[in-house]
């Protein structure tokens, strides 16, 4: 067959193609099609072949299935062909239907969540809470997936940063959707905390809908509209304005230019209006409107000139005007882009020791709502000046995608502050719930977390600017795996496990608040652990010092080896314990080495290639769990034989003087932690386990 310009990947057929799924699967088409048209031997065919691939590329969105039908029929006249132009034309159709059932599915899926989401927010108990949590976490499991392929499919730049947006909000969110929900059924009654639970749902709703809306392609005026004011999109119009004169003198009149820049200069005024911005800064850019006023007064009166009448010197001096008036432009957009962005890192300097936040935890934790409230009014300085500089990002961003991702971080902020805000104040209310404090901390991690993909946006916008702009690393699907994980089951499953090591760590830090003993090795061991258990967690979901698998693996070792100190501390706590007691401990001790062991056995396993990887990623991951579910167990038990040997003044008290207990221990079999064993899903089980054992502790 003859060589054709649509032979390669990324032809240019003049139809508005909008995803690469269907780009690729029309090429063969396409190809055979372009062949016939010039076949030189049939010249009665083309016109016929023109009218049929002009008409099907005016409606290819919205009928591939016609586009192929042309091809058969074509196919059918031309029996020298016939078996090429039927294949393609097989590929064709085959790569329509998979477009529809990504586009369908993903549209399928939103409204399911959406339905579960409407059932997850009108439970009445724990219990229900739980199964319908548990289904909801595995349908966000799959429509991460079919968004993240959608996302990957698109062509459209603006779409693609619009659904990263958007399934930003929903992975942050149901951590948030977790913890608010729980601490809302645990305190029925307190306004803050159905203050608290209300946002996140709205705020998934929203992020829902967005997804929708990109899908079925649906326009949203507002954002187009945020977009379209912003002052790097406005110098870039005006400098084109100015620059078309060369071209054609009468292509515009002198007041709609002046106009033009006018409606500029007023778009600066989010830069000179500032309360934050800094007196040399604002006479700079008052400075630098000025002097573009004056070049383009010059450049009217030059354009006015050459109009006249068209002399050389005339058109000399007007293409030293557009130079003198693009280049004073250029010097306003370099003022303000150093405006914002110097803001924005002095910013991430200034609020990266979290020091409001810090504070809100400490006042909620003593029941200080004084201390609460007075921290609040920080945090939502705090919040307005993150608003205001993403505001300031987005007229310097110049690109689309850019000005996207600063939309999103400042409707991030606008939202999490509050939130934070009514956690704390959940907290203070009841400052001895475990539930209330974790909900506030995951609110808190998630303006951490917004802070660090500011300073990200932050090299991308200066990246830009300066022409260094490579290609942006892709969004991957929610959960997000570690890396060289990529498939869908693999990240299900990385998903699964990561979530019950997280509940795990949450399990034994919020047992440890329990013991008295607070320099005891067994608290210190067992706190290192969660800690370590904490940041394999996060790199399940791509976040954190754990970057490679090589780094999860090395982890996987220290943990083993903190756990083997730990069964050393437990042996020589067990020596002071009756035989019964001695028993029980070690037998869970003797379970804790062999998992230890293991551990650092399938740590240390070379493997070669991505499925070996990730299948050593995953025997990893479940040996932590079944590690840390051993230590949540036996740290109850422990302070339970503590307490119990300190209130009768036996002999087996510890070198240490044991300080009086306050609290009543919970039974051991009630206040076990996760299931090693389980298996069901998105951890039906353990999850249970864990709202059974918090609701427990809440209610002593």
């Amino acid at each position: 067959m003859a060589s054709s310009p649509c032979s390669n990947s990324n032809f240019d057929s003049g139809l508005e193609i909008k995803t690469r799924s269907v780009e690729q699967t029309l090429i063969p088409l396409v190809t055979q099609i372009t062949t016939l048209i010039n076949h030189k031997d049939k010249p009665k065919k083309s016109e016929r072949t023109l009218t049929a691939i002009h008409r099907v590329g005016q409606a290819v969105n919205v009928a591939v299935g016609r586009f192929v039908a042309v091809g058969d029929a074509i196919a059918s006249e031309n029996q020298e062909l016939k078996d090429e132009m039927g294949q393609a034309c097989f590929e064709a159709r085959r790569g329509y239907l998979i477009h529809c059932l990504v586009q369908g599915s993903a549209t399928f899926f939103t409204q399911r969540v959406l339905v579960t989401l409407d059932h997850l927010e009108r439970v009445s108990t724990f219990q229900e809470f739980v199964q319908i949590f548990s289904q909801f976490g595995n349908e966000m499991v799959e429509f991460a997936h079919l968004t993240g392929d959608r996302q990957n499919d698109l062509k459209d730049e603006k779409k693609k940063a619009r659904m990263a947006a958007a399934r930003a909000v929903l992975e942050k969110c149901t951590m948030m959707l977790l913890t608010a929900s729980k601490t809302c059924l645990r305190h029925p009654d307190c306004e803050s905390a159905r203050i608290n639970k209300d946002a996140v749902f709205h705020r998934m709703r929203c992020a829902l809908e967005q997804v929708i809306e990109i899908v079925t392609e649906a326009r949203s005026s507002g954002e187009n509209k945020i977009l379209s004011a912003s002052i790097c999109n406005g110098i870039r119009d005006f400098k084109y304005t100015v620059e078309s004169l060369r071209e054609d003198l009468f292509s515009l009149t002198p007041q709609s230019l002046t106009g033009q820049l006018e409606a500029l200069v007023e778009r600066t005024e989010d830069f000179t209006d500032s309360a934050y911005t800094g007196h040399e800064q604002r006479q700079s850019i008052l400075s630098l409107c000025q002097l573009t006023r004056q070049d383009t007064q010059q450049l009217v009166h030059t354009w006015v000139g050459v109009q006249s009448g068209s002399s050389k010197e005339a058109t000399e001096n007007l293409e030293v005007a557009i130079l003198k008036t693009c280049h004073s432009m250029g010097d306003l957009r370099r003022e303000l882009h150093n405006v914002a962005v110097g803001r924005a890192s002095d910013l991430l300097k200034v609020h990266g020791e979290q020091l409001p936040l810090r504070a809100l935890k400490a006042a909620g934790a003593e029941g200080n709502l004084e201390a609460v409230a007075d921290y609040s009014r920080k945090l939502t300085e705090q919040k307005e000046q993150l608003v205001e500089t993403c505001r300031l990002l987005c007229h310097v961003s110049c690109t689309e995608p850019l000005e996207i991702t600063c939309i999103h971080a400042e409707e991030t902020f606008h939202v999490i502050g509050p939130q934070i805000i009514s956690a704390a104040q959940t907290l203070a209310l009841h400052p001895s719930s475990k539930i209330a404090r974790e909900n506030l901390d995951v609110f808190c991690e998630a303006w951490e977390s917004q802070l660090c993909d500011m300073g990200l946006l932050l090299k991308e916008i200066n990246d830009v600017f300066e022409g260094r702009r490579g290609d942006r690393k892709p969004y991957l699907s929610l959960p997000r795996p570690g890396v060289c994980i990529k498939l869908s089951s693999e990240q299900t499953s990385m998903a699964k496990l990561g979530l019950e090591l997280r509940l795990l760590s949450s399990d034994v830090d919020a047992e440890l608040e329990k013991w008295d003993e607070e320099e005891h090795d067994i608290i210190r061991q067992s706190q290192s652990l969660a800690s370590i258990a904490y940041s394999m967690y996060l790199f399940t979901r791509g976040e954190g010092v754990l970057k490679t698998t090589l780094d999860l693996f090395h982890q996987a070792e220290v943990l083993s080896e903190e756990g083997l100190q730990l069964c050393s501390s437990l042996r020589t706590f067990s020596t002071r314990l009756v035989d019964e007691e001695k028993a029980v401990v070690l037998t869970e001790n003797e379970t804790l080495v062999a998992l230890c062991q293991q551990l650092q056995m399938g740590a240390k396993t070379p493997v070669q290639g991505k499925t070996a990887t990730f299948q050593k990623v995953d025997s990893t991951i479940q040996a932590s769990r079944s590690l840390m579910t051993v230590v949540a167990s036996l740290l109850p038990l422990c302070n339970k034989l503590i307490r119990k040997h300190k209130s009768e003044r036996t002999s087996l008290s510890s070198p240490q003087d044991w300080r009086e207990t306050q609290h009543t221990s919970a039974p051991v079999k009630e206040d076990t932690a996760l299931n090693g064993n389980n298996s069901n899903g998105f951890g039906v089980k353990s999850l249970d386990e864990h709202m059974a054992s918090l609701n427990l502790l809440e209610s002593k």
